[in-house]
C-alpha cells in the first residue's frame, strides 16, 4: 500500500500580516465606494446602480472600449511574439537593447506623449494635405472607432507585454521546439504557431491581462486627444453626478474582473487528448 505522506507548512506571522494590510488597502476603499453608492441617508438604495444602463453614453463608451482594448491585444501580440522569437532565435545580444526601447514608455510622461501625439496629428494634414498620407491621417482620428488611441496604447503596454513574453520565453527552449518543427517540414510561421505558441500559452494569457487592464483604465490619453471611451466617460458624469459616478466605478472594476476572468477561462481550456483505441 502507498504511504500518505504530508508536509507540515510552517505558519509565518509576517506573510499573514503582509496579506492582511494588502486587504485592508484594497478592500477597504472599495467597501466604502459600495457603501457611498448604496445610502441615501435614511435608507439603502440601488437607484444608481439601476440608472447606470440608461445614462447617455454608457453603452457606447463600453463598447468603444472594449473594441480598442481587443484590437490593442492583437495588435500588440502580432508585433511583439514574433519579433521576441526572432530575437532570441537569431540575435540574443540585441536583448538588453529592445529591453531598454521597451522600457520607454515608463519613463516618458503621459502629458509629454500625448504631446508629442497631438503635434503628429496636427502636423500631417498641414504637410500631407498632397499625398495619400492625408487620409490615412484622417481615419484614425475617426471618432467612431480612433485607430489613434490603439497605436497610443500598443506603445503604452511595451513593457508589460515585453516582461511577459520574456518570462515566457525564458521558460521555453524555443530553438529545439523550431529546430524539431523544422525538421518535420514545418515552415517558420507553422513553427510559430504549432510549436511555440502553446507553449506560451501562460506569458500570452498575462500579456493580454495587462493590456485589457490598461486600456480598460486608461484617461490622460484618450482625454486629451478628445475621445470618450469608458474611463474618461466616467469622469465626466462623475460633476454632476457623482453617486452614479462611484457606482460606475465600482461596475467598471467588476466588469475588468469579470473579463479577465473570462480570458483566463477561454485560455486556460486544454484539448483533450486522444487516446488510441
Amino acid at each position: 500500500m502507498a504511504r500518505l505522506t504530508f508536509s507540515r507548512t510552517r505558519f509565518r506571522p509576517g506573510r499573514g500580516l503582509v496579506l492582511a494590510a494588502a486587504a485592508v488597502y484594497f478592500l477597504v476603499p472599495l467597501a466604502a465606494s459600495v457603501v457611498f453608492s448604496v445610502d441615501s441617508g435614511d435608507h439603502v438604495t440601488f437607484g444608481a446602480y439601476s440608472q447606470i444602463v440608461g445614462t447617455e453614453g454608457f453603452t457606447d463608451s463600453l463598447l468603444l472600449s472594449l473594441e480598442l482594448a481587443v484590437t490593442t491585444i492583437v495588435l500588440v501580440l502580432l508585433l511583439m511574439v514574433p519579433a521576441m522569437v526572432a530575437l532570441r532565435l537569431g540575435a540574443p545580444k540585441l536583448r538588453s537593447v529592445v529591453a531598454v526601447v521597451c522600457s520607454l514608455p515608463l519613463v516618458v510622461p503621459p502629458i509629454a506623449f500625448v504631446a508629442g501625439i497631438s503635434t503628429v496629428l496636427k502636423w500631417g494634414p498641414e504637410y500631407l494635405s498632397r499625398t495619400p498620407l492625408f487620409q490615412t491621417i484622417v481615419a484614425i482620428q475617426n471618432e467612431n472607432y480612433p485607430f489613434v488611441l490603439v497605436l497610443a496604447y500598443v506603445v503604452m503596454a511595451l513593457p508589460f507585454v515585453y516582461q511577459a513574453l520574456d518570462a515566457g520565453l525564458r521558460a521555453v527552449d524555443v530553438r529545439t521546439l523550431v529546430e524539431a518543427a523544422r525538421s518535420c517540414g514545418a515552415s517558420w510561421p507553422q513553427a510559430l504557431v504549432r510549436a511555440v505558441l502553446p507553449n506560451l500559452r501562460g506569458a500570452l494569457l498575462n500579456a493580454s491581462f495587462l493590456t485589457l487592464a490598461l486600456v480598460l483604465g486608461e484617461f490622460t490619453v484618450s482625454h486629451l486627444l478628445g475621445y470618450q471611451p469608458f474611463a474618461v466617460w466616467i469622469v465626466d458624469i462623475s460633476g454632476a453626478q457623482a453617486q452614479m459616478s462611484v457606482a460606475v466605478s465600482v461596475l467598471s472594476l467588476l466588469v475588468t474582473w469579470v473579463l479577465l476572468l473570462a480570458l483566463a477561462a477561454v485560455g486556460g481550456r486544454r484539448t483533450p487528448s486522444r487516446t488510441a483505441p
